[in-house]
């Protein structure tokens, strides 16, 4: 077990900062081209499996009493990645559009694993710092998900998946036997709309409409427009071009996580428009120590439902006894899901032994595979 003592030394937050790697591998590519514009997305999901395999799992249970000052150098990664993220998808714009010596699929390779640094890294440190209450640190959110013009995900995920996970309200919990593509279409159709629809429903309590100025996404729309005007300035068209593909491919990793985080887990139906308590059975987990490294514990995904405001460093494992674990880390189990047959092979037999562990009286499943069970009450 970690005590505080050991949680506090600056060495223990050293592994974190493994993100920071990734920039000086996408300036190499930009300055050679070649071969090495493929480094980026080994060093994401290849180098990080590698590492899973050879270091094994981490079972360690932080002390949850820590307070924030003396997680300050696990904090920082979060704090400075803005600008670097920033710095980083600009002057690669201006470099690939003010210089001839990389070729079209250099640069699009090149702008893919942009796309790793703003989706793997950026989206996911969006998603730490979100969750806290400190304002400031809700603001660099924004600012990070507006670099992939993705910002009502802020309100997606704190008003309706923390709230509505594993019912059909939350279209980001995947369904049984729902391939990744076919998730994907989906959710970026009714994300957006789910979103909106969560804000009209909380300033309508508070006896406001969408026009107010309090409704976020003012703010959202503002900095997605910056972010889209620089983009064009620093790169014209072309540069553009070239951030709406990065945005892309960072919104496209976001949604694979997001998909493999709660496969065909569903909370189960009470009747009456009532569903049971999110349980850290509904989150599948990862032990693995690399890829926690790289995505801030996001792995450790059940404790994170159970306290969404605990900082990533103290986040609780489970046993396989209390919450469904992953045979792999997020990298090499969401390429996985980019092949379905694959991934039903490997992934259904799991869900389909976790329902008869915890759901045995359930015989008939096809509403929940479907997603027609009935909205929970109260949100919509």
């Amino acid at each position: 077990m970690s005590t505080r003592e050991e949680i506090r030394r600056p060495g223990r937050a050293l592994p974190f900062w493994m993100s920071l790697g990734m920039i000086p591998i996408a300036m190499i590519g930009a300055w050679f081209g070649g071969w090495t514009v493929v480094l980026m997305p080994l060093y994401g999901w290849t180098l990080v499996t590698v590492l899973d395999a050879i270091l094994g799992l981490n079972e360690d249970q932080p002390d949850t009493s820590t307070p924030d000052e003396e997680l300050f150098w696990y904090r920082l990664i979060t704090l400075i990645w803005f600008p670097v993220q920033l710095v980083t998808i600009y002057a690669l714009i201006w470099w690939v559009t003010h210089t001839d010596h990389l070729g079209a699929l250099e640069t699009v390779v090149l702008f893919f694993g942009v796309g790793v640094i703003s989706g793997t890294v950026g989206i996911n440190y969006a998603h730490e710092l979100m969750h806290q209450r400190n304002r400031a640190e809700r603001w660099l959110a924004d600012l990070l998900l507006a670099t992939v013009l993705y910002s009502h995900f802020r309100t997606e995920h704190l008003l309706v998946h923390h709230l509505w996970v594993g019912t059909p309200r939350d279209a980001v919990s995947a369904r049984y036997n729902e391939g990744f593509h076919r998730y994907f279409a989906r959710v970026l159709r009714d994300c957006p709309r789910s979103a909106w629809q969560a804000e009209r429903l909380k300033l309508a309590r508070a006896g406001r409409t969408m026009r107010h100025p309090s409704n976020p996404f003012w703010r959202y729309a503002a900095l997605q427009a910056a972010a889209l005007v620089l983009a064009l300035i620093v790169g014209g068209w072309v540069g553009l071009c070239l951030f709406l593909f990065q945005a892309v491919v960072a919104v496209w990793q976001l949604e694979l996580t997001n998909y493999v985080e709660h496969y065909g887990l569903t909370r189960a139906y009470l009747g009456d428009g009532k569903y049971e308590h999110v349980l850290p059975r509904h989150s599948w987990n990862a032990e693995q120590m690399a890829s926690n490294w790289l995505l801030l514990n996001l792995q450790r995904h059940s404790d994170h439902h159970y306290k969404p405001n605990r900082r990533f460093p103290l986040l609780q494992t489970y046993s396989a006894e209390e919450a469904p674990q992953l045979p792999f880390g997020y990298p090499a189990m969401t390429t996985l899901a980019m092949i379905p047959p694959l991934w039903r092979r490997r992934m259904n037999p799991r869900v389909r032994a976790w329902r008869k562990r915890y759901y045995p009286q359930i015989e008939d499943w096809s509403a929940y595979n479907k997603g027609t069970n009935p909205m929970p009450r109260g949100s919509v």
